[in-house]
C-alpha cells in the first residue's frame, strides 16, 4: 500500500467567510468523502493559512491558490485519483477547483 498527497488548489473560500449554514454543509460533505474513504484515509490533513513561496532568486513571492492537503492509502495512482470521486473540494463543476494526487516516495538512503 503506498500513500498520496491529495492537494487542493482553486480559488476557496475561507470557513471563516462563510455563514453558519454554508460552514455546516460544507462540514457535512467533508464528513461524507472521509466516510466513504474509510481507513485508506491516512491523514485527514488541514487547511492552509498564510502563505509564501520562495523563487530560485530568492525573491518572496505569494501564493495562494493551494488550500491544504490530505494524506491517502491506495495500492496504485489510479485507486488514489478515484478516491477523488464525490469529493466536496470538486463540487462546484466550473474548472475552477483541482485536487492534485501525488505518490509519496520513500528517501532514499
Amino acid at each position: 500500500m503506498n500513500k498520496y498527497m491529495l492537494l487542493y488548489r482553486g480559488p476557496a473560500t475561507p470557513m471563516a467567510d462563510m455563514s453558519e449554514a454554508q460552514g455546516k454543509a460544507q462540514m457535512e460533505a467533508w464528513d461524507a468523502w472521509m466516510g466513504r474513504c474509510g481507513p485508506a484515509l491516512a491523514d485527514v490533513g488541514m487547511p492552509f493559512g498564510d502563505c509564501s513561496a520562495v523563487g530560485d532568486d530568492g525573491k518572496i513571492q505569494k501564493t495562494d491558490d493551494l488550500h491544504g492537503y490530505s494524506i491517502v492509502e491506495a495500492d496504485d495512482l489510479a485507486s488514489a485519483t478515484a478516491m477523488t470521486q464525490q469529493h466536496p473540494f470538486l463540487s462546484e463543476g466550473k474548472g475552477r477547483f483541482s485536487v492534485e494526487v501525488f505518490e509519496l516516495l520513500p528517501v532514499p538512503m
